[in-house]
């Protein structure tokens, strides 16, 4: 009778001991990877798409105030030959003050900061072959009375088409002058198809 008590005894740890194992496995199988295995590359951006012209040849940004501002004015946008030419008039300016003219990444100025435009976009980052810097952001300059004449080209633009040089539908802001306020964005337009 020991014997048969010994070795009931041995196969229900045995038995015990393969479940037990099963169990282990399972939860090693279904457990998340540790951190200290090798990690699989991260894929390189897709190259920038650069179009060589766009599928509008006019566009309008009319700039509204932003920022507390009394800033705003009317932009047309015309295909040029090496971007986008800028053309119009902007008022409510710091009077003599330099300003910045910038296209932003995104259509859209309805914070009232305008910071829903997103971050300064250059139309030919990452697409130049000569190792030259980025556009740097158009400079007016307003007379006494407050008001800016631009003039300005914004190189390797188009106007359309969806590629990443294309500034249709994206914001055109005007970024302040006061010290203190240099990167303020004081006015704000998106970029639509049209005269």
């Amino acid at each position: 009778m020991p014997d048969t008590i010994h070795a009931t005894s041995a196969r229900s740890l045995s038995a015990a001991l393969a479940m037990a194992a099963a169990l282990l496995l399972s939860a090693c199988a279904s457990a998340p990877r540790s951190a200290a295995g090798p990690t699989p590359a991260s894929a390189p951006p897709p190259p920038r798409q650069i179009a060589q012209t766009g599928t509008v040849s006019r566009a309008v940004a009319n700039l509204a105030s932003a920022s507390g501002s009394l800033v705003s004015g009317r932009m047309l946008l015309t295909q040029a030959e090496e971007g986008v030419r800028v053309r119009g008039q902007v008022g409510g300016l710091v009077r003599n003050g330099a300003h910045g003219l910038q296209v932003h990444e995104r259509g859209d100025c309805s914070a009232v900061d305008a910071r829903s435009a997103g971050r300064y976009h250059d139309p030919m980052a990452g697409a130049r072959q000569d190792g030259a810097v980025g556009a740097a952001p158009g400079r007016i300059v307003a007379g006494p009375d407050g008001v800016a004449t631009v003039d300005l080209l914004v190189r390797g633009a188009v106007l359309g088409g969806g590629a990443d040089n294309d500034i249709l539908r994206r914001s055109l802001l005007v970024l302040g002058a006061t010290p203190g306020a240099i990167s303020a964005r004081v006015a704000c337009g998106v970029i639509t198809a049209g005269e």
